[in-house]
């Protein structure tokens, strides 16, 4: 089987990590992974801001369980928000899963093509991940929460900009599970025209 396909058919998402750091070398093969995704007109607009001190990971934890206990939810609420304002409550929630690195991917929220240039280049890094033997896993609640007074504070005190908008996250480290398991593949909708 091609190589590239292999990577695209083995890449998991892992919530359990080991607390050894990747080496620097991966992380810019990572970085580099995600810089040669396409953009809109070819901007390149994004930014990439890496987080592996333990101590600012904790306070985005904090901050983003202090945001859930804020949000308000009712039945039309996305699912996996509603799940998270649960999960959040529990004294060991850590939205990152104690991955020792996140990557957040950021973009100016005045460009259009912010969250589908962004999104392509964490694609990139997650199966530029999958192939170095690294874990990762997309994190969607600092997008969710960017614009909370705290949690902007905080991403601002990260070097994001202030007119910057998270678009995504990934989670970054080794396996410390034995069972990271494809989800079954729904049947897709697919449409021919010839």
């Amino acid at each position: 089987m091609n190589e590239t396909i292999k990577t695209i058919l083995t890449r998991r998402s892992t919530r359990s990590y080991k607390e050894d750091q990747l080496p620097d070398s991966d992380l810019e093969l990572l970085i580099n992974a995600a810089i040669h995704a396409p953009t809109g007109g070819n901007s390149q607009s994004w930014k990439f801001t890496v987080v592996q001190s333990k101590e600012k990971l904790w306070e985005l934890n904090r901050l983003v369980r202090e945001s859930f206990a804020n949000l308000i939810v009712d039945e039309n609420t996305y699912r996996s928000k509603r799940t998270g304002k649960i999960a959040a409550q529990q004294e060991a929630y850590n939205f990152y899963y104690h991955a020792p690195t996140l990557i957040i991917v950021s973009n100016d929220r005045a460009y259009s093509n912010a969250m589908a240039d962004c999104s392509v280049a964490m694609e990139n890094i997650l199966l530029a991940a999958t192939s170095l033997g690294l874990a990762s896993c997309w994190i969607n609640q600092l997008t969710w929460f960017c614009d909370d007074v705290n949690m902007r504070k905080a991403l601002t005190d990260c070097g994001i900009p202030e007119n910057y908008i998270v678009c995504g996250a990934v989670a970054l480290g080794y396996s410390a599970s034995n069972n990271d398991s494809l989800v079954p593949r729904k049947k897709p909708d697919v449409n021919i025209i010839r």
